[in-house]
């Protein structure tokens, strides 16, 4: 009986809210993957065309699963619009974004030829890493997760055993001096400082320790009076309401950390692997090799031993975790293979009834390049970390930080659903079924497609453009490089039409915005490559002009061209213009599949009397960073730390920053001064 209720409260512990009611079309598809899920089925796919709801359909499929559920998406826009749907249909459940926090990143390497060493130089998006804490927190704590990532999941990540081992839990009424809460959270990578104030720092007030978690959801005040914890406070962060609680979880601020205990072991292991490749150097007579690698490691030793943290930490991840020789990394993956802690500490409900590793569901987004992505990343790190190993920049154990292998990714899922509108060959063969979505609710029908030559094809791009501006209506127009696409945006720019551009070069967090602004119609065309081809969820634009079409290669073969024509099926207009000399063999083909649909589509709405229908969606916008401004309570403080920021940017001649700091007091003031009215009245 007990076993049956705990199947119900898994069932249910996901809770769909969606304004739409699921198609007979899209129920059956949902009904289908349920089945196979219910019978074993560990790879199915799901071949939906754009437009047809797939998404909607995963929501579904993933509240009759009732698993804890990973969807990996191919680039971090997809990823970003995919978090933006999922939060709207499970606003009860933790959904969250996992991607590389990098905004920029240039990896550690060596060129040989030239005797030429690129030092590691990354620029930390620190409120996608905030995000990224979030992500693994829910998956260590509860059930019903949803994560939407790129590839970064199959990245080293550190041991979730760890990282859930290493929290620091403290009580009211515990005693514990101020100086033993400040050692234990420098432990947890917690950095103080008393005038920057975010997520990963702490600062002393007096009596009290504030702590900014991790996550970035609350900050904690600590009060601490004669040795014991007489309150703790939870704010919303930064500046929100407050309440008093009686006790508080402390997650470490960053991964890859060791227990203390274990520290002195794994340098120990680190010093024989040393001593060992620097025997192996200088039998090879490479002197120099030898030197460097002894300088460089004995440096990062000394760091690790007295803070606990050096750069490029996670290359020594496999003795700090104690993982043999050729042992996978952990990654996102383990962390949803490792049982769920209740808030106390004990097993959840669920854990008990339930294998974890067999309840974890994986959605291969736009699995056509998903596959691919993932089987191609460990080649592409080890080739590179092979040569720094062999001019004495790293040790040998730092090939075992890497992402995993694509038979180890095979062997940590269970159960996995591709999801595409073109399925590659690889998801059609290790499917046990592949379930076809070829109908969109709304009735819409593919975009028809029309050939024309390249000749002054600008002339007439800027021609079909006017024509959409005057209903309305948005562009997307596909290039084959930035340069291309920044130079088309600027030429379009100076004709008077409202148009910008989007590729990989743009920061992580802008992306959506970007889209957003298109959608809004601050901008009429969007011009692009790669980012413009999966997923994008526009139903504004109605026409795709694809230039260079018959430029065989990645970008322009079937595959590409189906997925780029996609984009125009969520408007009833919808309308391709290829510009081309000759017909290829990937255009014919694609032309083929997209008519081919337009096919069953006609016969299935003339069957059913369904007149085709426009989407109408709302722009949502999350992910975009929007400054929030400090309630009363919090204004006088908050105005005390700006001011001593001002001072410091005014002394090393930040005139820029002081201008920003300026403004902010400014506001600041000006909040405080309609408080104060607002109470007199």
């Amino acid at each position: 009986m007990a076993f049956l209720l705990s199947i119900e409260i898994c069932l249910n512990m996901f809770k769909l809210v969606s304004p739409f009611k699921i198609t007979p079309t899209q129920k059956e598809a949902v009904d289908k993957l349920a089945a196979g899920l219910k019978k074993g089925y560990r790879h199915q796919t799901l071949l939906g065309i754009t437009g047809c709801g797939k998404t909607f359909v995963m929501a579904h499929l993933i509240k009759k699963a009732g698993k804890p559920t990973l969807i990996m998406s191919p680039n971090k826009t997809l990823a970003a619009q995919l978090y933006e749907e999922f939060r709207g249909f499970f606003p009860e459940n933790a959904v969250h974004y996992f991607v590389s926090y990098y905004d920029y990143y240039q990896p550690e390497a060596y060129i040989p030829q030239t005797d030429t060493y690129i030092k590691k130089d990354a620029k930390i998006n620190k409120e996608i890493d905030r995000l990224r804490h979030q992500a693994v927190q829910s998956l260590l704590t509860r059930d019903d997760v949803i994560i939407i990532a790129s590839v970064s999941a199959i990245y080293n990540l550190g041991s979730p055993q760890t990282f859930q081992k290493l929290k620091l839990l403290l009580k009211k009424g515990q005693k514990i001096t101020k100086r033993g809460i400040m050692a234990r959270l420098v432990d947890l990578q917690y950095e103080r400082n008393d005038y920057r104030f975010e997520p990963g720092i702490f600062r002393i007030r007096a009596d009290f320790i504030d702590v900014w978690e991790s996550s970035g959801n609350y900050v904690y005040r600590i009060k601490n009076v004669a040795q014991k914890i007489e309150q703790l406070l939870k704010i919303e962060a930064p500046f929100g309401k407050k309440e008093p609680v009686q006790s508080v979880h402390f997650w470490p601020a960053k991964f890859w950390l060791t227990e203390k205990e274990k520290l002195n072991i794994a340098l120990s292991n680190i010093r024989l692997e040393l001593q060992e490749r620097m025997r192996k150097l200088k039998k090879q007579e490479k002197i120099l090799e030898a030197e460097r690698l002894r300088r460089r490691t004995l440096y990062d030793l000394s760091l690790i031993k007295e803070t606990g943290w050096c750069h490029g930490i996670e290359n020594y991840s496999a003795h700090l975790e104690f993982r043999k020789k050729g042992d996978s990394p952990f990654t996102l993956l383990d962390y949803y293979l490792y049982p769920v802690k209740s808030a106390e500490g004990g097993a959840s409900p669920l854990a008990k009834q339930f294998n974890r590793a067999s309840e974890f569901l994986l959605f291969l987004d736009e699995s056509h390049i998903g596959v691919s992505q993932v089987r191609g990343m460990y080649q592409g790190d080890k080739a590179r970390k092979q040569v720094l190993v062999e001019h004495g920049f790293r040790l040998p154990s730092c090939l075992d930080n890497r992402p995993l292998k694509f038979e180890e990714f095979l062997k940590k899922i269970h159960q996995v659903v591709y999801v595409s509108a073109t399925p590659a060959q690889f998801e059609k063969d290790r499917s046990s079924q592949v379930v076809e979505q070829l109908i969109r609710p709304t009735g819409l029908l593919d975009p028809d497609i029309e050939l024309k030559t390249s000749k002054n094809q600008m002339l007439d791009v800027a021609s079909q453009i006017q024509q959409r501006v005057a209903k309305d209506q948005r562009v997307l127009l596909t290039t084959l490089t930035k340069r291309l696409a920044e130079a088309v945006a600027k030429h379009l720019s100076d004709q008077g039409i409202k148009a910008t551009f989007l590729h990989s070069e743009i920061k992580t967090l802008e992306r959506p915005g970007i889209l957003a602004d298109l959608r809004r119609g601050k901008y009429d065309v969007l011009v692009g490559i790669n980012l413009l081809r999966e997923g994008l969820d526009l139903p504004e634009v109605s026409l795709i002009l694809i230039l260079d079409a018959d430029k065989e290669g990645f970008l322009r073969d079937k595959t590409s061209l189906v997925q780029v024509m996609g984009r125009a099926a969520r408007h009833l207009d919808g309308h391709i213009i290829m510009y081309a000399d000759k017909a290829t063999g990937s255009m014919q083909q694609a032309i083929k599949e997209v008519e081919r649909r337009r096919r069953i589509q006609k016969e299935y709405n003339k069957k059913h009397h369904i007149t085709p229908s426009p989407i109408t969606k709302k722009v949502k916008l999350s992910l975009v960073s929007e400054k929030q401004e400090p309630k009363e309570e919090f204004a006088k403080e908050y105005l005390r730390e700006l001011q001593e920021r001002l001072d410091l940017a005014q002394r090393n001649l930040q005139f820029e920053k002081a201008a920003l700091l300026q403004k902010q007091i400014k506001t600041t003031n000006d909040l405080e001064k309609s408080a104060a009215i607002g109470h007199n009245r």
